[in-house]
């Protein structure tokens, strides 16, 4: 029994609302801008005109939402021909914060149009002014016209006032700093944006043509029933691209149509304007209901997608309370699935019945191309042997590069003793310092079972070089005559024969000091340089270079058999070799400081010394 009436005893409280400071809230941090609130009142008319749609069936008239300023106050007007409002429902939404009839409707039939949904329109008005009127007059009363006013939104009247038609008009007194607001250029701008895909028509002062007159040509084809041509229709689309591509000219556009969970339709464009690897010039306008919500949506791209922009709306994503951002939920996640699958199929297209499009976007987005096919397989097999690879005889596409079925690539950022490897041979080599090329090609390999040489590292130069024995003695004498310290030193066989000896960096060994710099763990995030270690810690090597003395040569190989018969090489014979080593050496970004001149000075000593021998005979 005890145990009961401690239970009874529970009182229940009321949660207290600071209204004033709820509404500080509202006017100073709700919103990233105060120009957001004047959408808010669009939105709220809009939706007063959809509202009297619905609850009086015989009104047959158009609607009309009209914007005015006047500077000389300053302040905003903004005016509709629908529903109003009764005395009470003033009472009940229009001075209530959170509470909107709108969203009752909505909840009742979701198709209906309506936009708003949190009750908080309204109260943006103060986010701009020091006095708020409203005059409004329902449908359900229309001999009874209203007066609200408030300065705050905290405290408010409401009086009978002259009649009026049906509908309302929301007045805001801006305050001071805001008066640049009361611009019909600026409101011109600022509403042509918002209300590009709104469906009622938004006047602003007394223009006589709406500002989203324009229909999107997703709509205004799906309402024709004339089937119009396909060039006819890009070219629609692109007019309509270029309104929301600020920065580039759309170089072709492609359709959004609602797919799988998402209801999202609209148009992707490709930006005409040449692009790097890791360019990100993703834009997108978002609208919700036909109001702009967000204008800088990219997260709804892919984020290989980084030459794309795009003009969407939905009725199903559900904004934040600002209404400028969308909550990430399954709807959300369901629209980026749709928008990915659109560009990939829309690429594809593209390539197949537009080929000359189709050339410039591969001429102008080669190496963001080259990052997106390795996120689909879609896209590694439409884009595979179309991409150019950027190798040391120019650009050309993978399948150029393969000789006897191998592509040798090098991973370096300069070429050094590699490239003049490969230029006596007079092979392509594949730059991998370059955005995405090795792992491009590595997939490119597979795909084609192509042997792959990845220079520099363990695995590549085992492929190209074939280590040759010599004893012990004759192979440290050769070593202390031509490597450095920081140079491992190898005896191997190698094309073309016509190359004494070659210098090759280690990158996996580069790779490793980089890391184990103190400054490596300050830049790289804990992930990224976890695995980084995990694969340079199978790498013993410590010296970051490897020279490779080229037992095929002529000139190498009569050196070691003079060795054989007892004899040694002339002091010239080594130190031209040690010049050509500084000469090819040269070529390097991290060739020694004084080298070049130094082996110049050499070469240019022996040929005075042989001058003068012959002139002495």
């Amino acid at each position: 029994m005890e145990e009961k009436a401690a239970v009874s005893s529970i009182v229940k409280h009321q949660t207290p609302v600071h209204l004033q400071g709820l509404m500080q809230v509202f006017s100073q941090h709700l919103y990233s801008t105060p120009i957001v609130a004047i959408r808010e009142l669009v939105q709220n008319a809009h939706d007063a005109i959809l509202r009297r749609r619905l609850e009086q069936p015989d009104w047959q008239q158009a609607g009309r939402i009209e914007v005015r300023c006047r500077p000389e106050i300053p302040s905003i007007s903004v005016t509709d021909n629908g529903s109003g409002l009764t005395e009470s429902e003033i009472h009940r939404f229009l001075a209530t914060v959170g509470l909107s009839y709108t969203r009752q409707l909505r909840q009742d039939e979701e198709q209906n149009g309506l936009i708003g949904m949190f009750g908080l329109g309204f109260a943006s008005s103060f986010v701009l002014s020091q006095q708020v009127t409203v005059n409004t007059t329902s449908w359900q009363e229309p001999a009874a016209s209203w007066c609200y006013n408030s300065s705050d939104g905290e405290t408010y009247t409401v009086e009978a006032t002259r009649s009026q038609p049906v509908g309302s008009t929301v007045e805001l007194i801006l305050k001071p700093e805001l008066a640049h607001l009361a611009s019909h250029r600026h409101l011109s701008a600022v509403l042509g944006r918002y209300c590009a895909l709104l469906k009622e028509p938004v006047y602003v002062g007394d223009d006589e043509q709406a500002i989203n007159h324009i229909q999107p040509p997703w709509r205004e084809n799906a309402s024709s029933s004339i089937a119009l041509h396909p060039a006819l229709i890009q070219k629609q689309q692109l007019a309509f691209a270029q309104r929301f591509e600020t920065r580039f000219t759309p170089l072709c556009v492609l359709p959004v149509v609602p797919d799988g969970g998402s209801d999202v339709r609209g148009i992707l464009w490709l930006q005409d304007g040449a692009t790097y690897g890791t360019s990100d010039n993703r834009n997108v306008s978002l609208f919700l209901r036909g109001m702009l919500i967000d204008d800088q949506a990219r997260e709804l791209l892919p984020p290989w997608a980084g030459f794309v922009g795009g003009v969407l709306e939905s009725s199903a994503l559900i904004p934040t309370a600002s209404r400028e951002d969308l909550q990430r939920d399954a709807s959300y996640e369901a629209t980026q699935l749709a928008i990915n699958e659109a560009l990939i199929s829309g690429l594809g297209l593209l390539a197949q019945k537009q080929p000359e499009i189709w050339r410039r976007v591969l001429t102008r987005h080669n190496e963001a191309l080259m990052g997106a096919a390795l996120c689909d397989e879609r896209l590694f097999a439409l884009l595979q042997n179309e991409l150019l690879i950027p190798t040391t005889q120019g650009n050309m596409p993978a399948r150029d590069l393969r000789r006897d079925n191998t592509i040798t690539m090098m991973l370096g950022e300069d070429s050094g003793f590699e490239g003049m490897l490969f230029r006596l041979q007079q092979k392509p080599v594949a730059l991998g310092d370059r955005y995405a090329v090795v792992p491009f090609l590595r997939r490119w390999a597979q795909s084609h079972a192509a042997r792959l040489i990845e220079l520099g590292t363990r695995a590549g130069n085992e492929q190209l070089f074939s280590v040759q024995e010599l004893p012990e003695a004759e192979e440290q004498w050769w070593q202390q005559q031509l490597a450095q310290p920081d140079e491992a030193f190898v005896v191997a066989r190698f094309e073309p024969d016509v190359l004494p000896l070659m210098l090759v960096k280690d990158r996996e060994a580069e790779l490793k000091k980089r890391l184990e710099e103190d400054d490596a763990d300050k830049r790289m995030s804990t992930a990224a340089l976890m695995l980084a270690k995990q694969f340079t810690q199978k790498v013993t090597q410590t010296q970051s270079k490897i020279l490779y003395l080229n037992s095929a040569n002529p000139a190498i190989n009569a050196i070691i058999q003079c060795r054989k018969a007892g004899q040694q090489p002339s002091t010239e014979t080594l130190v031209l070799l040690k010049s050509l080593k500084a000469l090819l050496a040269a070529q390097s970004t991290d060739a020694e400081e004084g080298a070049l001149t130094q082996a110049l000075h050499s070469l240019g000593q022996i040929i005075i010394n042989q001058t003068n021998t012959l002139m002495t005979r």
